[in-house]
C-alpha cells in the first residue's frame, strides 16, 4: 500500500513574500530591460502576477496596454487587486492549462512562477501562439535547486522524522537549463535571447535566509503541517539551525547568492 503524501498545493502569504520586495523585483526590471517590442505591445498578460506589484510596472512601462495579471492563489489575487485600474485588472487561471486564443496578446511575461508547472517548458508553444504576429515571450525563473537554500529542505522533508508526514522533497530540476530553453524556443521559431545571472543578494535581520523561503519554497512544507504546530514549529527550527550555518552572518548581512535564468522570445 502507498502511504506516501500527495504532494501539497502550498497557500500563499502575500505579506510574507513581500517582506523582500526589492530582491524579488529585481529580476523582473532587468527582464523588462531586455523586452524590446517593435511596437507599443496593446494587451500584456501577466501569468503568475502573485501580488500584483510588478504587474502594475507594465502600466508604467506601457501606459496605453491592457494588462491582465493571471493567477491561481486566492490569496494572491485578493492582495493583487489592490493594483487594479482602468487598464489593469487581474483573474484567475492555473497555468497549467492557461489556453488563450491564437495572437491575443502582444506580450506575455511571467515572473518566477514556471518552476511551481511541472512540464512547462512542454507549454511555450501554446504560449506563442498566444501571441500576436512579432509577439514577445519573456520569463525569468530561479535556477538556484542544487544551493543549500533547496538541498537542505529537501534532505530534512525526507529525513527518517519527516518522510512520512511530508513525503519525497520536490525534485530539484524543476526548470530547464539555459541551454535548453534556448534550444525549446528557437526550435519553436523564434528569435531567442537567454541568460543566466546570479545575485549577491545581502539580507539583514535574524535568520534572513529562512525568512526569504518562508514566502517561496517553504510553502508546501508550512502548508503541509497547517494544521499541527508544534511540528510546524520543530520542522522550521530545524531547518533555520542547517541554514545558519549555510549561510553564516557578516558584519554587512547575511549573503544569500541566487542564479536566475531569463529567456525573451520574438515571433516571426
Amino acid at each position: 500500500m502507498n502511504t506516501t503524501p500527495a504532494p501539497t498545493t502550498p497557500t500563499w502569504d502575500p505579506q510574507q513574500y513581500l517582506r523582500h520586495e526589492g530582491h524579488r523585483t529585481r529580476p523582473f526590471l532587468d527582464l523588462l530591460a531586455r523586452v524590446d517590442p517593435p511596437a507599443a505591445p496593446a494587451r500584456i498578460a501577466d501569468l503568475g502576477c502573485g501580488a500584483g506589484n510588478v504587474t502594475a510596472l507594465l502600466t508604467a512601462r506601457w501606459p496605453q496596454a491592457h494588462v491582465t495579471g493571471f493567477d491561481n492563489s486566492r490569496e494572491m489575487l485578493d492582495k493583487a487587486r489592490s493594483h487594479a485600474s482602468d487598464r489593469l485588472d487581474f483573474a484567475y487561471a492555473d497555468a497549467a492549462t492557461w489556453a488563450p486564443p491564437p495572437a491575443t496578446y502582444d506580450l506575455i511575461v511571467s515572473n518566477a512562477l514556471l518552476q511551481w508547472v511541472p512540464g512547462h517548458a512542454d507549454l511555450l508553444a501554446g504560449w506563442l501562439r498566444a501571441l500576436t504576429p512579432g509577439g514577445t515571450l519573456a520569463f525569468q525563473v530561479p535556477s538556484n535547486f542544487d544551493a543549500p537554500s533547496h538541498t537542505l529542505l529537501a534532505e530534512l522533508q525526507e529525513s527518517p522524522r519527516w518522510r512520512d508526514r511530508l513525503g519525497a522533497a520536490r525534485g530539484r530540476t524543476a526548470v530547464e537549463t539555459p541551454g535548453d530553453y534556448l534550444s525549446r524556443l528557437t526550435a519553436l521559431g523564434c528569435a531567442a535571447d537567454v541568460w543566466e545571472t546570479t545575485y549577491l543578494q545581502i539580507l539583514p535581520g535574524e535568520d534572513p535566509v529562512l525568512d526569504w523561503v518562508k514566502g517561496t519554497a517553504l510553502r508546501p512544507v508550512l502548508t503541509a503541517l497547517a494544521d499541527d504546530d508544534r511540528a510546524r514549529a520543530d520542522f522550521t527550527a530545524e531547518y533555520a539551525q542547517l541554514l545558519r550555518e549555510a549561510y553564516p552572518a557578516t558584519p554587512a548581512g547575511t549573503v544569500f547568492p541566487f542564479r536566475r535564468t531569463f529567456a525573451v522570445a520574438v515571433t516571426r
